[in-house]
């Protein structure tokens, strides 16, 4: 995916969990930092980033690197993301960054959401992209304009992955790259 589309975040961000679980850190970085250059924004990036750091000794730069992403998750209302990235700080024993209360920048009208991927109000979608469970988080946490955006990627992600979506497998990985893209995590 990165050599097909180097600006794609997704596929960097793909490549650096691959290198980190293959224990290639100094890739691992490099890939996440390139995922980062690409979107700011993409708080499991910060998270595993900074995994890798540790596991090369760089407790410091780690540290820089989980408070920088508490920030972004908690700005982008990732929760999950923040509070792990909060805990991997606390185990470190490092200070954790002040945070404001997490609220949309104005009150949302009908027919809005606050979007979990781009931190803003927008335009809720019409109906759940999917049945069950995971089509109602998607509805109540991506606006329509960053689920287009994912639609786009998802095709990317299928096509350059070589997914069959008959597979099981392929579907998790496509899940998988999909709640990334979305901050869903």
């Amino acid at each position: 995916m990165t050599r097909d589309d180097p600006d794609n975040e997704l596929g960097h961000f793909a490549l650096g969990r691959a290198y980190l679980d293959a224990g290639m850190h100094d890739a691992a970085i490099a890939s996440f930092e390139r995922a980062l250059s690409l979107r700011n924004d993409f708080s499991r990036a910060y998270h595993l980033c900074a995994t890798a750091l540790l596991a090369k000794g760089m407790r410091q730069a780690a540290i820089d690197k989980l408070a920088a992403g508490v920030r972004v998750a908690h700005t982008h209302g990732d929760a999950t993301a923040r509070d792990d990235m909060m805990q991997m700080l606390r185990d470190l024993g490092a200070p954790l960054p002040p945070l404001e209360p997490q609220q949309p920048s104005r009150q949302l009208q009908d027919g809005e959401v606050f979007c979990r991927r781009c931190g803003k109000a927008g335009p809720k979608m019409d109906k759940p992209p999917f049945r069950g469970d995971l089509g109602q988080r998607i509805i109540a946490s991506v606006c329509s304009e960053c689920w287009r955006q994912w639609l786009d990627m998802g095709v990317k992600v299928i096509n350059e992955l070589r997914l069959n979506l008959a597979d099981v497998e392929a579907r998790r990985t496509y899940d998988q790259h999909m709640m990334d893209f979305l901050n869903l995590r």
